[in-house]
């Protein structure tokens, strides 16, 4: 089952049960229980965010910093920088 249709599924069973407040009670505090648990890997302080903005800032100084050649797709530029996409 795609993304899609598991979204319509769980918003149809919600719609069964939408008149019960209790009921949506639990569904919400569920939801948020299980959203508390994932992480985002990309996220990052502030102080992180401008430690990076520093690093690259020092990098493009130096001259070391790779450009995307003409016709080439950003998923085409990382795979020769050695990134896995």
């Amino acid at each position: 089952m795609t993304a899609v249709q598991l979204n319509a599924e769980v918003l149809r069973a919600i719609n069964n049960i939408s008149d019960d407040e209790t009921l949506m009670t639990k569904v919400l505090a569920y939801i948020k229980k299980l959203t508390a648990k994932k992480e985002d890997p990309t996220l990052m302080t502030k102080e992180e965010f401008f430690a990076n903005i520093e690093r690259a800032e020092q990098q493009y100084a130096r001259g070391e910093y790779t450009t995307q050649l003409p016709g080439e797709s950003v998923s085409d530029m990382l795979k020769r920088c050695g990134y896995e996409v």
